[in-house]
């Protein structure tokens, strides 16, 4: 080497473009005594366990994405929309409809689910598998496991939940035989077509092709079925719609008590009509939807949408925690449809 090299300062451009130092969680006192509580909680192997976490790597670029959206932030329900009910995702839609016609027929038999439901699912998701994620999950749940952000209003409960999902996931990765750093998927650790959690695959992720073991990643057949029981297992009612159109009735509207229970079914048709929304349902088939939720779409500076949510509604948001999330899968999943 030139002697002289060792006495010149590195540009600011260089220092600036150099990567910053790989974080292994091997370095953190914390992450190895949870690998061994998880150890000897689920009976696995405690050298397996803490090289597992310990060669899991810190993703600075994780907890920033975790954070929800500064406050004041107007929500928009046609853009968001416009996000996932668009020509590419209705295209991608309708070729994999076609290809899995009888499989997405057998899963609506099976489970009572429509077929349109689980491809809205899928489509939103992960474009039917063309989008799955490219984190380690590995990587992504011990980051949320052990620096999940202060800053999150719900930061202690969230990162208990990751915690929750990292044991889930090391505990299937040792009954599958998997390398634990193989998966790769969502910055917040869901895998697969439907982009399951490590609890969701262990709960309700279904072998629906008959071969002896459930794979999210490749199998069509397999992540319609876990979709659909998915949605059975936390109450989908066959032949019930996902909402109704509604009308206000200005002189009696109750809007904040009708929005006050968000997106939990509360209230009847009759409880409703009450408040000032009508349900605009043909046959009167509202008197007998349920308990009913108003859902408010916000439109930015434009006037609100507004539906009432049925209980296969609210199931829907069970996926994600979201009327908007569950709007767009149910208009994708309707537009696919009717574009076949």
């Amino acid at each position: 080497m030139n002697p002289a090299a060792w006495a010149q300062k590195p540009s600011k451009k260089a220092a600036s473009a150099a990567p910053a130092p790989e974080v292994l969680y091997a370095q953190r006192p914390e992450a190895l005594r949870f690998a061994d509580d998880l150890a000897e909680r689920r009976g696995l192997d405690r050298e397996w366990v803490r090289q597992a976490i310990g060669q899991a790597r810190f993703l600075p670029q994780v907890p920033r994405l975790m954070l929800p959206a500064p406050r004041g932030t107007a929500k928009n329900w046609a853009a968001y929309r416009s996000r996932f009910v668009e020509p590419v995702r209705i295209r991608a839609g309708v070729r994999f409809w076609n290809d899995n016609a009888d499989t997405l027929a057998r899963a609506e038999r099976e489970y009572g689910v429509p077929a349109e439901m689980i491809v809205g699912i899928l489509g939103v998701e992960t474009i039917y598998g063309q989008q799955m994620g490219n984190f380690r999950v590995m990587d992504a749940l011990a980051t949320l496991a052990f620096d999940f952000p202060a800053a999150h209003p719900r930061a202690r409960e969230r990162q208990a939940y990751f915690q929750g999902e990292l044991e889930q996931f090391l505990s299937l990765a040792d009954r599958t035989g998997i390398d634990p750093f193989a998966p790769r998927g969502s910055y917040a650790g869901a895998m697969g077509l439907g982009q399951f959690m490590p609890t969701s695959w262990t709960r309700w992720a279904v072998d629906f092709d008959g071969d002896g073991r459930i794979d999210l990643f490749k199998s069509t057949a397999d992540a319609i079925g876990s979709v659909a029981n998915y949605f059975k297992a936390h109450g989908w009612v066959t032949g019930l719609p996902t909402h109704y159109p509604v009308a206000f009735d200005e002189s009696q509207l109750r809007l904040p008590e009708l929005l006050a229970p968000d997106i939990l079914p509360s209230f009847t048709a009759d409880e409703m009509a009450a408040r000032g929304v009508r349900l605009l349902a043909p046959d009167g088939a509202g008197a007998a939807a349920g308990p009913l939720a108003l859902i408010e779409l916000q439109n930015g500076g434009a006037p609100a949408s507004y539906v009432a949510g049925t209980q296969n509604f609210y199931v829907v948001t069970r996926y994600n925690w979201s009327s908007y999330y569950a709007m767009a899968v149910i208009d994708l999943g309707r537009e696919v449809a009717a574009a076949r």
